[in-house]
């Protein structure tokens, strides 16, 4: 495998897509995040135009979600399944997975397309019965 794969999946509404780019994935992998999973990110997000408006490295203090549970936008939920603790990936999401028409001002403008480098540092499941 390269050290770059890089993954297109359709939007829902099929006019954009989101963008899913593997950084670097860990050689051993005993789980995958799946819808459910509690997630530990770290994350740094940008801009188009490469202005950074967000990231949870300064604050040394990892994100932490449930997948699927739209706690976090809809590029999140779809663009992070399959993650191995360890992994990065790079996905540049279209606003209809992001903020939309209206954005998220004053630092994320009407109909942004938003990159995000993030790192899963940790999945916590629930034993499963």
């Amino acid at each position: 495998m390269s050290a770059f794969q890089h993954v297109v999946i359709a939007s829902t509404s099929g006019s954009k897509k989101l963008q899913i780019g593997v950084k670097k994935r860990p050689t051993e992998c005993p789980i995958k995040s799946k819808k459910g999973d509690i997630l530990h990110m770290h994350y740094t997000g940008t801009l188009e135009n490469g202005t950074e408006f967000d990231s949870s490295i300064p604050r040394n203090h990892p994100l932490t979600f449930t997948l699927g549970s739209g706690q976090v936008i809809k590029g999140w939920d779809q663009g992070l399944i399959g993650m191995c603790e360890g992994e990065q990936r790079k996905l540049v999401i279209p606003p209809e997975l992001a903020y939309g028409e209206a954005g998220a001002p004053p630092r994320i403008p009407k109909s942004a397309t938003l990159t995000f480098h993030v790192d899963l540092v940790k999945i916590e499941r629930k034993d499963e019965l």
